[in-house]
């Protein structure tokens, strides 16, 4: 009988630690509703010790999020674990995740304890953690480059006083598909009780072998594969859920294995972190990038035209890119608006819903035909209706040419303020974002990138612009969307400017 891999997503901490990818609160619930619609079995939500922040963000998830585990991450120390509890411990089902480093090179140069300490360290911390929380994870950081006697010494600690997971983390892509599944086949034949625990890995792609690593511990008999969407995390990231899911599903006969995922929530769900990161797909991603299923030689082309399976190993439907798109307009309902995103895998709460079916109809005076590529766009750049505290559009103008300096005019609303401004620039873009700081006056900052891309095709196509300012060494990213490029560019800058600003006006403890 095929055994069932639990996916364990850790996008929300692994994934946010990815330079250029922090997140905030509305964002962070919005990937975990995601992650719940694509039926996940684990969140890891965040590391609550970090940071006043972190902490609240892994208990709002917690308390919401109801379809999953809810984990956080947590030193091996009481003061880690009781955060970790303490955030999670409203969640339908909490699981605190622990972690020590066991390779030679941590235990002496990062802990600096020897080998028998970390033992007793281990079995004390596990012991406690379980009195807190039934559900208990223990990571052996730097797995895969531990000794293998020490390592099976440390997991039979863990398991002996309560782990009901064991993690084996290839914790800097260091690892081999063969040496990862001798790993996993070994501890389970060695450690006692090892049939009471399930084996999970979690591994780094400095390699380019992530993935490859983390199917391999499926075949030694792990049970659980920790992964992120879209492979975000630390240096070259983690493997990529879309990626696992997939292969598993597509060579169950190999893997002997099925995952809880729905995959056709997986397309929506990636384009959702990729929008609020800011960042746009490479077009040879696998599963999600807009080759994966595209054919331009002669030769594939006429097989997949006979017979898809010739070059196409799943379809785009399987992972929910839509080929029959239905395309909306002006006299379009807003019932036929609702089916249709609720289609393509959006979930918007009735205010979320009313704010983008306003700028659906805004839309539909611009464009004739609104296409699935449209909606999507609309539904991920849909944000809170809370805009009190920030500043907003009213209007703006510009004069611009190729023989004279553009001049923009700005008009901001905060509230019931208007502000308005006016500045010289090398471009109409640079001109209105002058005028924007001469009324907002935001904290010193430096304009990291300028990103725009056609959300879909035609002349009347809705432009898709990202801006990513840094102040510190904290990254904010907005996004602007809009027929018109320089509305587009002035919503982005307002967008990352707005989170800047609130982010500044944290206390200094509470930002995280």
């Amino acid at each position: 009988m095929s055994k069932r891999v639990k996916i364990f997503d850790t996008t929300l901490r692994d994934g946010e630690q990815s330079p250029g990818c922090s997140m905030n609160l509305w964002e962070k619930l919005e990937v975990a509703r995601r992650l719940e619609m694509l039926r996940v079995d684990v969140i890891e939500a965040g590391f609550a010790v970090s940071s006043p922040g972190d902490f609240e963000s892994v208990k709002t998830i917690a308390d919401k999020i109801r379809g999953c585990t809810v984990a956080s991450l947590a030193r091996c120390t009481t003061k880690d674990i009781d955060t970790a509890y303490e955030a999670i411990r409203g969640a339908a089902d909490p699981r605190i995740h622990i972690f020590l480093a066991t390779s030679p090179v941590h235990m002496e140069y990062k802990l600096r304890m020897s080998p028998d300490k970390v033992l007793e360290t281990a079995a004390e911390m596990v012991k406690y953690a379980k009195s807190k929380c039934s559900n208990l994870e223990f990571s052996a950081e730097d797995a895969m480059r531990s000794e293998p006697e020490f390592l099976a010494r440390i997991v039979d600690v863990a398991i002996r006083n309560g782990a009901t997971v064991i993690n084996i983390p290839d914790t800097v892509g260091y690892s081999t598909p063969a040496e990862m599944r001798e790993m996993i086949e070994y501890l389970i034949k060695t450690v006692p009780d090892s049939d009471k625990v399930e084996f999970s890995v979690h591994c780094h792609n400095d390699l380019g072998m992530a993935t490859a690593n983390s199917l391999a511990g499926v075949l030694g008999g792990a049970l659980q594969v920790e992964c992120t969407l879209n492979g975000l995390g630390e240096r070259a990231g983690n493997a990529p859920l879309e990626e696992i899911v997939m292969a598993i599903n597509t060579r169950k006969e190999l893997y002997d294995a099925y995952t809880n995922i729905d995959t056709t929530k997986i397309y929506s769900a990636s384009m959702m972190v990729y929008n609020i990161i800011g960042r746009t797909v490479p077009l040879n991603k696998p599963i999600v990038g807009a080759n994966a299923f595209a054919h331009e030689s002669g030769i594939h082309q006429h097989g997949v035209l006979a017979n898809k399976n010739t070059y196409e190993i799943m379809t785009p439907e399987s992972v929910g890119i839509k080929t029959n798109k239905m395309v909306l307009g002006k006299h379009s309902g807003r019932h036929a608006f609702e089916t249709r995103l609720t289609e393509l895998g959006f979930a918007l709460s009735p205010s979320e819903l009313e704010s983008c079916f306003a700028e659906f109809k805004k839309l539909c005076d611009k464009k004739k035909d609104i296409s699935d590529s449209d909606l999507e766009a609309l539904a991920r750049n849909t944000m809170p209706a809370d805009t009190e505290d920030a500043f907003e559009l009213d209007r703006f103008s510009v004069y611009a040419g190729n023989m004279t300096s553009a001049t923009s005019v700005v008009v901001l609303r905060k509230g019931e303020e208007r502000f308005e401004e006016v500045s010289l620039g090398d471009g109409p873009i640079d001109a209105a974002f002058k005028a924007i700081d001469k009324i907002v006056n935001p904290p010193e900052h430096s304009f990291e990138d300028y990103a725009t891309h056609s959300v879909s095709e035609g002349k009347d196509t809705l432009g898709e612009v990202a801006v990513t300012l840094k102040m510190n060494d904290r990254l904010f990213v907005g996004k602007g969307l809009s027929t018109d490029t320089i509305e587009a560019s002035i919503l982005a800058y307002l967008s990352a400017l707005n989170k800047l600003i609130r982010f500044s006006a944290k206390p200094a403890q509470n930002q995280g």
